[in-house]
């Protein structure tokens, strides 16, 4: 099933050089861009993971800058959900103008219909992805951490999350800077 959310949903796949244009496009307009990440794309789950924090003074011309924010995004998590969105903050307050998924799991299970009876005959309907059956961080064919949030000043410097399979390579500053101890928390008091 392909999860249909932002505004390209419908259509194929956009290229790189089609993100890059609707980036500029943003830009153009003075909005700020933001690319988020998930695994956890329920229709009502609209708040990602931030890669980063915003780029809010780009210019039209450094459509570029963004876009290497979505290719490390990407490269970091590539079995979740990742987007683009850009804030039109003109009104006084920041408002999504344009969000689009700019890439997926290879496989996407979908979602599936729960009916709850109710009294009075009254019937209640959710929505319960497939992917839930798997732990955060182990969605979609990931073989990360459970970690289910990320360190604030992580998305500051955009380091990839104990979940990543970037942070699982040896040597790597965030793999070990985010291990637990060794005693797991339990020890001398």
């Amino acid at each position: 099933m392909r999860i249909t959310q932002g505004t390209f949903s419908f259509l194929e796949d956009l290229t790189d050089e089609e993100i890059e244009a609707q980036i500029s496009y943003a830009l153009s307009n003075d909005w700020a861009i933001m690319v988020e990440y998930t695994d956890d794309p329920h229709p009502r789950n609209s708040f990602w993971e931030m890669w980063k924090q915003p780029e809010f003074d780009l210019e039209p011309h450094e459509a570029d800058v963004a876009m290497r924010d979505v290719v490390a995004c990407r490269e970091a998590y590539p079995n979740h959900y990742v987007k683009v969105v850009c804030y039109d903050s003109s009104l006084g307050r920041q408002t999504s103008a344009l969000s689009f998924i700019v890439n997926r799991p290879a496989e996407e299970p979908g979602f599936r219909l729960e009916r709850q009876d109710k009294a009075d005959r009254q019937m209640r309907y959710t929505l319960q992805p497939y992917a839930l059956k798997d732990a955060a961080g182990r969605r979609y064919g990931n073989k990360g951490d459970l970690a289910t949030t990320r360190d604030p000043a992580a998305v500051q410097d955009a380091t990839p999350g104990r979940d990543s399979p970037l942070a699982a390579r040896d040597g790597s500053a965030a793999a070990s800077s985010m291990d637990p101890s060794p005693d797991g928390g339990v020890g001398d008091s």
